[in-house]
């Protein structure tokens, strides 16, 4: 399980840095609030097309290790164009690039690591957790550290930071060892579009789409909304940093308490602390305490939400539909989802302030817990 860590640290280490400061970069080039919006939404734009390609890849070759290798270093060569920004429509496309790529990290990775932890099509998430907690551990280390990094040697050292972090990918994807998967050359019976037609899956996906939905507030317009209450990077960082450490917490030790509910009642309760989370977030910006308290509700509006996510899709898409099931779930869940709450969370934010963009997170969540309690009645009247 060693080198599939330090996938998930390398790779959620790239995330914390892009996601937390590049909204700042951003901005530090001088574009508007929807500009901002509108890039960000680029990443939730490739995830619409390029995880699925990328399973489909996956499934039908069995070459899921050489195939990540081929995503990261895509990926790194891309982030070069980072270091001459000429203008918005380059910077755009440069992005674009840069998130297709890594846009197949995740299904990929996710997809080979739930076969190696799963036994009769039921995710160890105790195994699970402790893996993927070293991703948490990479988004932590990264959103602290180049906090206090871009404070003191500028925010123009962002494009390095990225590329650095993606050289360490690209290593941690080199020591990968091979699965031995055969290949799938032909479609499973009914396919993953036919699995997606259950109305329990499509109830779970409609849920999980809320969810991050609601989620692209904060990856989007967080640090922007702190900035403008006047914190500092390095406490926008530690702010972050909080919500990480509840979250390490919880993918460490979730196979103590995981069980005591069903996945998709973990579900509605994921959203329902969503919900919370956000109207804290908006009614009391000003408040460090507050602020730390609705942090720390991340153990449970996302660590809880995606391992129950994880296990779900492990269960519906075995097999040969692995890959394009973790695919499904990037898609449908952190594609459409972005697209939306990037550029309709950048106008609302232009016109009404940023609290706005919390308080519809909050309301886009209960709706959400609504959809995850949908799914769960739909699981219970399966024979």
């Amino acid at each position: 399980m060693a080198p599939f860590a330090t996938v998930s640290f390398a790779y959620f280490a790239y995330a914390g840095l892009i996601g937390t400061y590049g909204p700042l970069w951003f901005q530090s080039l001088g574009y508007s609030t929807f500009a901002i919006g509108v890039l960000t939404a680029l990443q939730s734009g490739t995830r619409l097309f390029s995880p699925y390609v990328w399973g489909w890849l996956a499934d039908h070759t069995g070459q899921r290790e050489r195939l990540l290798r081929v995503a990261a270093g895509g990926a790194l060569i891309a982030s070069v164009g980072y270091f001459m920004p000429m203008g918005f429509a380059w910077i755009a496309s440069v992005t674009i690039v840069l998130f297709v790529c890594t846009a197949g990290v995740i299904p990929i990775s996710e997809a080979t690591l739930a076969h190696r932890v799963s036994s009769g099509g039921k995710l160890d998430v105790a195994r699970y957790g402790r893996v993927r907690m070293w991703g948490s551990v990479g988004f932590v280390g990264a959103a602290t550290s180049c906090g206090f990094i871009l404070q003191a040697a500028g925010t123009g050292r962002f494009p390095l930071l990225v590329f650095a972090l993606l050289a360490l990918l690209v290593g941690s994807c080199l020591r990968l060892p091979a699965s031995g998967e055969p290949a799938h050359s032909h479609p499973a019976a009914g396919g993953a579009l036919s699995v997606l037609r259950q109305p329990v899956v499509a109830w779970f996906f409609a849920g999980v789409f809320l969810t991050v939905l609601a989620h692209t507030s904060l990856y989007a317009f967080y640090s922007l909304y702190l900035a403008s209450l006047g914190y500092g990077k390095g406490a926008i960082g530690l702010f972050w940093a909080v919500g990480l450490v509840v979250e390490v917490i919880w993918f460490y030790a979730q196979g103590r308490w995981v069980h005591r509910l069903s996945l998709h009642a973990w579900l509605v309760v994921a959203a329902l602390a969503s919900a919370l989370r956000f109207a804290l977030i908006a009614a009391f910006g000003a408040s460090v305490a507050i602020l730390v308290l609705a942090q720390c509700l991340h153990a449970l509006s996302f660590a809880a939400q995606h391992s129950s996510c994880i296990a779900v899709i492990t269960r519906h898409f075995p097999g040969r539909l692995r890959g394009r099931g973790q695919a499904l779930y990037t898609v449908l869940g952190y594609g459409a989802s972005g697209v939306v709450g990037g550029v309709v969370g950048g106008a609302m934010s232009e016109n009404l302030g940023f609290a706005s963009v919390f308080w519809a997170a909050s309301a886009v969540a209960l709706l959400a817990a609504w959809c995850c309690r949908r799914a769960m009645n739909a699981e219970r009247a399966v024979p």
